[in-house]
């Protein structure tokens, strides 16, 4: 939510790029570091209770936030959200996963991941929206915390804490393992390792797109002649492309996967390196078309996050086939810790620190200034532009490197798989206690 308003918050708290692209950091930073934290309560305590405090956490301090006059207690507040959301993050997709087996696990995982790109690009456009019609920035944040606090009474009232492992016919007991047993184990699980390596590439991209796509857009479309698009209209249609990508490749990914997977049992880590291999070229020649054509641009971006979407229901699925269940919440909040640190939390820096240093020394002359154009061009606006495009590149080169980790994912995924069911089965199997979970007695 707080991108679609930065340019106001910037303008509120007196910051420039840096400290605006700090509130960022801080939040992922808290998010990363405190979801082991989690993940280790979540295999061993009630999650139904860790992941509604979670929610009413991120909830309530979203909202303090939105009350801060100074920049540092505004920042003190996004280290808190972060703290909140790590929690459901962690814990969330392992209570889909005792609910829910095979094709329905698959599909509600789907469902929750729609999150992540709907909600990026309701941040831009709900954003900005609010401000706009109530005069300030600081209603962009006060409408999500009342959505928050319902989700906590829904949990709190509806939601049944299911047996870890019931609706794959087990039923495990909360994990006695130390921390650092549980983490050799996860090293030694060269499935979860190769998927958390491919999903931090996608983290990267994604992170580095949210982060400079509608600044980028903008200096691209000042050099096109005759354009006069406004930074609202860019930000808008910049939500929209990322929405609409997420709302068709997050349940295309699944979708292809069941298709295929009776003919090809390492179908998952093969779709997975596919979407990110086809994303890249996509992804470059749309980098290269900011100044050239505005709905060719959008039309590329559209189709290389739809490629890129592909992933993020499909790599958390992998994580919970790969893994037994006693160690599923450790998983995600290590997978969320390593795909953040090296991917979202870091990419926006670089990328910055890049084209920095393209500006310096960039030859102004080597570039044709665009005329007729509908506002004034100088060589430093072509420099900026093209400084942020060569370093928007690295992505395209970062998504085949995350191609290649999901290839080799596809090597070990079948053996992994069948350890992982061998170690969480057991002779007798558990009347549901459930009332959603399969029934793993049925035939």
């Amino acid at each position: 939510m707080t991108r679609g308003v930065l340019d106001d918050i910037k303008t509120a708290f007196d910051i420039d790029d840096d400290k605006a692209g700090l509130l960022q950091t801080a939040f992922v930073v808290s998010y990363m570091v405190f979801a082991p934290i989690f993940g280790y309560l979540g295999d061993r305590y009630n999650r139904k209770y860790i992941m509604a405090g979670g929610v009413l956490m991120w909830s309530l301090t979203t909202l303090a936030g939105s009350y801060m006059n100074s920049y540092g207690s505004f920042i003190l507040f996004r280290l808190f959200v972060g703290i909140g959301e790590a929690s459901y993050s962690t814990i969330a997709p392992t209570i889909i996963s005792d609910m829910f087996v095979k094709e329905k696990r698959s599909h509600m995982l789907a469902l929750f991941y729609f999150a992540i790109p709907i909600g990026s690009g309701l941040g831009y456009i709900v954003g900005a929206h609010m401000a706009s019609s109530l005069g300030s920035w600081h209603w962009a944040l006060r409408l999500t915390p009342a959505l928050g606090i319902a989700s906590v009474l829904l949990i709190l009232c509806l939601l049944e804490e299911p047996v870890r492992g019931e609706s794959e016919g087990t039923r495990v007991e909360a994990s006695h393992n130390t921390w650092w047993e549980d983490l050799k184990l996860l090293f030694t699980n060269k499935s979860f390792m190769l998927s958390t390596a491919g999903f931090t590439c996608v983290a990267f991209v994604t992170g580095a797109l949210a982060f400079f796509g509608p600044s980028f857009l903008i200096l691209g479309f000042k050099l096109i002649p005759g354009d006069d698009s406004a930074k609202e209209d860019v930000s808008f249609k910049f939500g929209v492309v990322a929405m609409l990508s997420g709302l068709i490749g997050v349940p295309l990914g699944p979708f292809l996967s069941q298709l295929l997977r009776s003919r090809y049992s390492r179908i998952d880590p093969l779709i997975c390196a596919a979407g990110l291999i086809i994303s890249a070229p996509i992804c470059f020649f749309a980098i290269l078309s900011p100044t050239t054509n505005k709905t060719l641009c959008y039309a590329l971006i559209f189709t290389a996050e739809l490629f890129l979407n592909l992933n993020w229901s499909i790599v958390a699925d992998i994580l919970l086939y790969v893994v037994p269940p006693s160690r599923r919440s450790s998983a995600e909040a290590y997978q969320i810790l390593f795909s953040h640190a090296l991917g979202d939390a870091s990419s926006p820096f670089l990328i910055g620190l890049v084209s920095n240093n393209l500006k310096k020394i960039l030859n102004p002359d080597s570039f044709t200034i665009p005329t007729n154009t509908s506002v004034p061009v100088t060589s430093s606006d072509v420099v900026d532009f093209h400084s942020m495009q060569y370093a928007l590149f690295i992505t395209c080169f970062i998504e085949v490197l995350g191609g290649l980790f999901f290839l080799l994912n596809a090597i070990y995924i079948r053996r992994d798989k069948e350890e992982a069911e061998k170690e969480a089965s057991c002779d007798a199997l558990p009347e549901p206690t459930h009332f959603i979970a399969n029934d793993p007695r049925e035939k």
